[in-house]
């Protein structure tokens, strides 16, 4: 079975990016959130920001289910 990217709602801070994105990749959750504030202020805030709310919109949530029409 295939690997998903899922926003993680457990241990999210604000809205589970991150969380996600550690879980996907099976690192710790404190490590990917250090790189992400790392890499946010050595891009000068507004890439990482734009791209951190950008995933935010389009990664799901975990559990959550599709509707169907």
């Amino acid at each position: 079975m295939a690997k998903k990217l899922y926003r993680s709602q457990a241990d999210k801070m604000i809205g589970g990016v991150c969380a996600g994105l550690a879980e996907y990749f099976d690192l710790d959750l404190n490590l990917v959130r250090l790189l992400f504030v790392a890499l946010t202020l050595l891009t000068a805030l507004l890439p990482m920001l734009v791209f951190y709310i950008i995933a935010w919109i389009i990664v799901p949530v975990k559990g959550e289910s599709k509707k169907k029409s």
